[in-house]
């Protein structure tokens, strides 16, 4: 074949590549516009269960904070009571 018989077969070649393409994306694009969006009743079970999920975080952070404050208080009574010296037991003689 000669040079210019094959610059005019890549020449159809891409372009019937690109009208291809361009009729998919055409008919993507057209899809998603008749794709349907969320109603006001579905937007407000949303909302609702958002909203019971904020509840239940907020709860469990108050509960962690709980837990973490009794263990502070747990580990100062024993560093305190570590850090006091044991009596050391006497003898008494009896008389």
């Amino acid at each position: 074949m000669e040079p210019d018989g094959r610059m005019v077969i890549t020449i159809i070649a891409i372009s019937s590549s690109v009208a291809i393409m361009g009729t998919i994306a055409w008919a993507y694009i057209e899809r998603l516009k008749l794709r349907p969006g969320a109603t006001n009743k579905q937007l407000g079970s949303i909302d609702e269960r958002l909203a019971r999920m904020e509840n239940a975080i907020d709860t469990m952070s108050l509960e962690v904070e709980r837990i973490s404050e009794g263990q502070r208080f747990t580990t100062r009574l024993l560093s305190d009571h570590s850090a006091e010296p044991e009596p050391t037991p006497t003898l008494e003689r009896g008389a």
